[in-house]
């Protein structure tokens, strides 16, 4: 009896091995590097977004219309900080020697009106043209010889502050600029999301929000220089005039009539006949 029984539970031993066999072979492979060669091999249903980084061309082409002023601007800034640098140095509105020799020059006696306004005319610069406003009062009262040397002042602190406005616009117009392209790219961000359902996918947004975020940064990047520049040569012209200032009340007692002789004891030149 029990020779039967064994004799039939062979056949559903071997059944029960192959199924068994089977089903270890149907199962996932429990191995995560096989998965990784397979997820590897598999294509990939939508295409892989790129990595790789922008030329600055593309960036600037990527912030719209509004990126033509903002540069321009950039342009302007450069040219007029360059041109200011150049034009308020100390040895371009004040020249020492010339300074230096047109003042001893006077306190010995030894130029005559027409001598000292010509050398003005000839130096040409901002600090000989105060001298020749002085100059051309020569022999007036202090009063007089002051109130010339400060209209004089005005006109050259005009002159010094040149393009200084262009600077200052720059950089209040430029932020406001990058905020219309911010507010132009969030617009199309918008419309891609509500005319192609963009929620889920991002690369429909990506227009609208870049041009969004590089106007805003071309914007304050001009901005920021022009304001630094405008803070910095209204400076230079704050002490320019400061030192014009003080060489204009040098030169009062100099050329005024009612003024003290020269130092030194030394005669001052005769004022020129009134014809």
């Amino acid at each position: 009896m029990p020779k039967v029984a064994s004799a039939r539970f062979v056949p559903l031993g071997v059944l029960m091995g192959v199924l068994l066999l089977g089903l270890v072979h149907a199962a996932p492979d429990p191995n995560p590097e096989s998965d990784n060669t397979s997820a590897q091999a598999a294509p990939s249903p939508l295409p892989p977004l790129g990595t790789e980084s922008k030329s600055l061309l593309e960036v600037i082409k990527s912030g719209g219309i509004l990126m033509v002023p903002i540069l321009a601007c950039s342009v302007l800034t450069l040219v007029f900080v360059l041109e200011r640098l150049v034009s308020l140095r100390r040895g371009t509105v004040i020249p020492r020697p010339f300074v230096k020799r047109f003042l001893h020059q006077l306190e010995q006696g030894r130029l005559s009106p027409e001598e000292a306004l010509a050398l003005c005319e000839e130096n040409g610069t901002p600090v000989a043209e105060l001298f020749a406003a002085g100059v051309k009062k020569w022999g007036r009262p202090s009063v007089e010889v002051e109130q010339a040397l400060i209209d004089a002042q005005d006109r050259i602190t005009l002159h010094l502050r040149k393009y200084l406005r262009v600077l200052n616009t720059v950089a209040t117009v430029c932020p406001l600029l990058g905020l219309l392209g911010t507010v132009m790219g969030m617009i199309e961000a918008f419309q891609a999301i509500a005319t192609h359902f963009a929620l889920g996918r991002p690369e429909l947004l990506a227009d609208g929000i870049s041009k969004a975020l590089v106007t805003t940064a071309a914007g304050l990047s001009v901005a920021i220089p022009a304001m630094v520049a405008y803070l910095y040569l209204s400076s230079c012209v704050d002490r320019r005039v400061a030192e014009l200032d003080e060489l204009g009340q040098r030169l009062v007692p100099l050329v005024a009539g009612d003024a003290p002789l020269a130092s030194k004891g030394k005669a001052r030149p005769k004022p020129p006949q009134a014809a």
